[in-house]
């Protein structure tokens, strides 16, 4: 292997990168927007999961204003938005599509209200309405705890998320779909020709893309923690070096997809059959616990799934590098084991 064939491609690839003014703009303003809508729509310390829709509200009166018919413990509950409606027709519209939890009509005595039997939160909230009319004073018969510690804002809890999902479809677009262009496109059968080797070859594509991903996640970090200002328990330096474990073996898989093919269509195929799943079942954007098993089991096949796991243990619990070796030690074992495929599969011509 020589050195400056390698540098060679490695500077070819950043550069192609960087001149694309599309695809660079858009790796930085895509996770910039996400990380900035959440950050606006979950601003406060508390986020209201139920609504509840009120009718008939007049125009430019709060649903809470007409509510006399409910006892206060319900209508200022903190978990429970209220949305006015100025006709019944319009809340059971909203209610039939989900858009609201459950409907109450104002000034009736008993409460009367509707509710979706195919709703799990209607459900939820019909029995805190039911509780709330039925409890008596509770007197001294409950006695709260605080949480002990710093409670974790939800937006703390998904940057991570978005950081690892913007690296997933970084490398395995940036490698995968990339490449499998430059063969269809005869880019490869004349690298071929020249003394570049294929370790060469796909030694520059994957230093090239571990630098660009890094890049790009360093810009994003101090750019919304600017603006958001995050709370990091963690060294940076070991939440660093957790994202840098991340894009080597997210780049090593789109080396696997890369290996073979012609077709950009089935590569993007291949690619969304991968991307899709990982994003959801590790907890990019929620939490699947409480889910079956063999669920929570299949997540862990998944590089993406270790190093969010690892990434908020370091930002939101404060871990050490020991506490996260065990996630490194499978991403460098999967990393390994891509290489490995890539390797034996690659070919310029198929």
């Amino acid at each position: 292997m020589q050195f400056k064939r390698l540098w060679a491609v490695f500077m070819a690839r950043n550069r192609e990168f960087f001149r694309d003014r599309e695809a660079f703009g858009w790796n930085f303003l895509f996770p910039f927007l996400i990380i900035l809508g959440f950050g606006v729509i979950f601003k406060g310390d508390y986020a209201s999961p139920f609504k509840v829709g009120v009718f008939p509200v007049s125009h430019g009166v709060s649903a809470a204003r007409s509510m006399d018919n409910l006892p206060d413990s319900f209508a200022s509950f903190k978990a429970i938005s209220l949305v006015g409606f100025a006709t019944r027709n319009q809340g059971m519209d909203k209610l039939q599509h989900h858009k609201i939890d459950l409907l109450v009509e104002a000034g009736t005595q008993p409460v009367r209200y509707w509710v979706s039997d195919a709703s799990p939160s209607g459900a939820i909230v019909e029995r805190l309405l039911k509780g709330a009319l039925a409890a008596p004073p509770a007197g001294d018969r409950f006695e709260k705890k605080d949480i002990q510690g710093v409670p974790i804002r939800y937006i703390d809890w998904l940057f991570p998320g978005v950081l690892g999902m913007n690296m997933m479809f970084s490398a395995l677009y940036g490698v995968g779909w990339v490449v499998v262009r430059y063969r269809k496109n005869g880019v490869l059968k004349r690298l071929k020709a020249t003394p570049l080797t294929a370790f060469e070859y796909l030694s520059a594509q994957l230093l090239s893309r571990i630098f660009l991903l890094m890049f790009t996640l360093v810009i994003v970090w101090v750019g919304c923690d600017w603006i958001l200002d995050f709370r990091v328990y963690g060294r940076l330096l070991n939440l660093f070096l957790v994202f840098l474990a991340g894009s080597v073996c997210m780049t090593a898989l789109g080396l696997v997809i890369a290996s073979r093919g012609t077709s950009e269509e089935f590569a993007n195929g291949i690619l969304n059959f991968i991307c899709w799943p990982m994003m959801f079942l590790s907890e990019v954007w929620f939490s699947i616990e409480g889910a079956p098993a063999w669920l929570k089991a299949s997540a862990k096949i998944f590089p993406l799934t270790h190093v969010l796991t690892a990434a908020r243990k370091v930002m939101n619990e404060g871990a050490g590098l020991l506490s996260v070796m065990p996630e490194i030690t499978i991403l460098g074992a999967m990393t390994l084991t891509f290489l490995l495929v890539g390797a034996a599969l690659f070919s310029w011509y198929k």
